[in-house]
């Protein structure tokens, strides 16, 4: 292999993984409201028990934070969770990185400051459905659960 094919295989490898580094932690896209992951299990439980919109790819839980919670800053929290029930680990990882491109893609601009959300993957469809579908579906699904 000569200079040339390796740095071209380090570029593509490089980029390959840019995205992923992107994608952990804090992300955004609306100016001064942050995408924060949510980390602990009391707050999926927290909206595990609020309200719910199902979709064809996906479930959308959502809860509006409380103006005395720790936590109440202004921040959209998200969190992603996929079951056993969508398959082995490769599956489950590959469903949970379409679900964060999806609210990268899609929160900014219809996610509301402090409101927490947990996007829970769907066995096949999740991973299988095109992702323009799968945007359409999240922004139809945010409209239900605001109410609009």
């Amino acid at each position: 292999m000569d200079r040339t094919t390796e740095d071209a295989a380090a570029d593509r490898n490089a980029a390959k993984a840019a995205p992923d580094r992107a994608a952990s932690g804090v992300s955004g896209g609306a100016p001064g409201v942050p995408l924060v992951t949510l980390r602990k299990r009391a707050d999926f439980l927290r909206a595990a028990s609020a309200r719910r919109q199902g979709m064809p790819g996906f479930l959308l839980q959502a809860r509006h934070r409380h103006s005395d919670e720790a936590a109440a800053d202004q921040a959209i929290r998200i969190g992603y969770t996929c079951s056993k029930k969508l398959g082995n680990a490769v599956m489950r990882n590959r469903a949970k990185r379409r679900l964060r491109a999806l609210a990268r893609e899609v929160m900014p601009g219809l996610a509301r400051p402090g409101w927490d959300y947990v996007l829970v993957g769907r066995p096949g469809a999740t991973v299988e459905r095109v992702f323009a579908d799968l945007c359409a579906d999240l922004a139809a699904a945010l409209t239900r659960v605001h109410g609009k």
